[in-house]
């Protein structure tokens, strides 16, 4: 069983890769244009997802910084999101890689 949430982090961590390979292609306008999405603009999207695995790490780990809200911008520029997303990725496939089947 560990071995699959062992490939789900690492899934999570390639997709997460790709979409911040797509999003460092497009300009600073398009990146925080409001495309009537729920956090509207990739740049509010992408603080989204991380906001939200910092909240869920917290959760399972007591550990770490955690925002208040769901649409927390935590980084108002692309490449210091995308070092703590990559961080955050490792985290969590550290954390899984350190949980035994029971704790699963």
């Amino acid at each position: 069983m560990k071995d699959h949430y062992v490939t789900f982090a690492g899934y999570n961590a390639w997709a997460n890769r790709r979409l911040y390979e797509a999003a460092a292609l497009l300009s600073d306008t398009e990146y925080r244009a409001d495309k009537g999405a729920f956090f509207k603009s990739m740049h509010g999207t992408l603080n989204h997802l991380l906001a939200t695995d910092r909240i869920w790490m917290k959760r399972f780990t007591g550990e770490g910084e955690a925002p208040n809200k769901l649409d927390a911008v935590l980084f108002e520029n692309l490449a210091p999101l995308r070092a703590a997303r990559d961080r955050e990725d490792a985290r969590i496939s550290a954390y899984i890689a350190g949980l035994t089947e029971g704790e699963l």
